[in-house]
């Protein structure tokens, strides 16, 4: 027994002690950071960190301090808090339009990928504005804010309204030669709005925005479209009615397919991509008098349909960026081709002939004609 009981105490000893041990009530967490650049061209950090203390009224703290990088702005952030600054915890990671319009602004999170401790799982978000206006908006009848961007950003990602984009996933967008970069953005109005989804160029610089109806366009080029997929288009009109009532068709995709043709003649790339959809009408906007059959719903809508995605893709061109991942197609079935333009596929890809063709089938009409 006395040989047991010595044993024990030493493995007892030998385990690690609490004498590293740190209270939330000393800890300032960061859930909510941004990046931003002022008037002057200057740096400025910015965290949100929930309050532990009982005594405290407001619940959250928010913090910003100019300095050149984050290493410095943590240090900075110590000494206006009375707790140690932690950004394990960061859910959604805000960049200032301002700063994502220059080309050079990616290494400022090179720590975030060296440091073990910091999260590559925080949401990536544009800010249309200034951040400082976002970051100490306080919602009364919402939950937290970095609760509530981050739920923000959830909900319409499924929706397809704007992408998902984390750190990790960014990271691996700015090195990767077959694709340029997406991230969601958000304008802080009487409340924080969803956007669209921000197109960067391959040095990470702010190109555009496209739409809600462009994001879910580019969520099905990319084959990343949730459950929760609707669709509304505009069928043409000869004459304009003047009226309040729009003639529009919203359909609801059940089954959804795309395919990728390419090829490579006369020096440059051909893509002709095929997206097959079978898929119910939830609604039609049109004069009771007025009744199309199914060929003719399906005709519209295929029409319309292509003519948005080629005005996207346009778009792509001539801004030289490729959201969609073509590269990566042509770099699979194009080797040898595609070695020769990967340093500068953005010009490869606004050279290339980009077919768009929609086959659409109506399987449900609903209970009314």
């Amino acid at each position: 027994m006395k040989l047991l009981l010595c044993l024990l105490i030493t493995m007892l000893a030998l385990l690690p002690g609490c004498n590293d041990r740190l209270d939330l009530e000393d800890m300032s967490i960061g859930l909510l950071m941004g990046i931003d650049l002022d008037e002057n061209d200057r740096l400025v950090y910015y965290l949100s960190s929930p309050v532990f203390n009982k005594e405290a009224k407001k619940r959250q703290e928010e913090s910003g301090v100019i300095s050149s990088t984050m290493v410095q702005s943590e240090k900075k952030m110590d000494g206006l808090t009375t707790a140690l600054t932690v950004r394990g915890k960061v859910q959604v990671l805000l960049l200032g339009k301002r700063l994502l319009k220059q080309s050079n602004w990616f290494p400022l999170l090179d720590v975030a990928f060296r440091d073990t401790k910091f999260t590559v799982n925080a949401r990536i978000v544009a800010v249309d504005g200034p951040i400082s206006e976002v970051i100490r908006f306080q919602p009364k009848d919402k939950p937290s804010l970095p609760e509530h961007l981050s739920k923000l950003i959830d909900t319409a990602n499924e929706r397809n309204i704007t992408v998902k984009t984390t750190l990790q996933e960014l990271h691996r967008q700015m090195y990767e030669k077959g694709t340029t970069p997406s991230i969601s953005e958000i304008k802080k109005m009487n409340d924080i709005e969803v956007q669209g989804t921000a197109l960067l160029n391959e040095q990470g610089k702010y190109v555009s925005l496209i739409t809600r109806q462009e994001n879910t366009l580019l969520q099905i080029l990319q084959r990343k479209t949730k459950e929760d997929l609707s669709l509304t288009v505009s069928v043409p009109q000869k004459q304009p009615d003047g009226g309040m009532i729009k003639k529009k068709l919203s359909i609801l995709p059940e089954q959804l397919k795309l395919r990728i043709d390419s090829a490579f003649n006369e020096g440059r790339f051909e893509f002709d991509i095929i997206v097959r959809i079978s898929f119910s009408l939830v609604e039609k906007q049109f004069p009771r008098f007025m009744n199309l059959q199914s060929q003719k719903l399906e005709h519209i809508i295929n029409e319309e349909l292509q003519k948005e995605c080629r005005t996207l893709i346009k778009k792509f061109q001539e801004a030289e960026i490729d959201p969609i991942g073509l590269g990566l197609h042509a770099r699979a079935y194009h080797n040898t081709q595609w070695k020769e333009v990967q340093d500068h596929w953005g010009e490869a890809l606004a050279r290339s002939i980009i077919r768009v063709t929609f086959q659409t089938e109506i399987t449900k009409l609903g209970p009314v004609r």
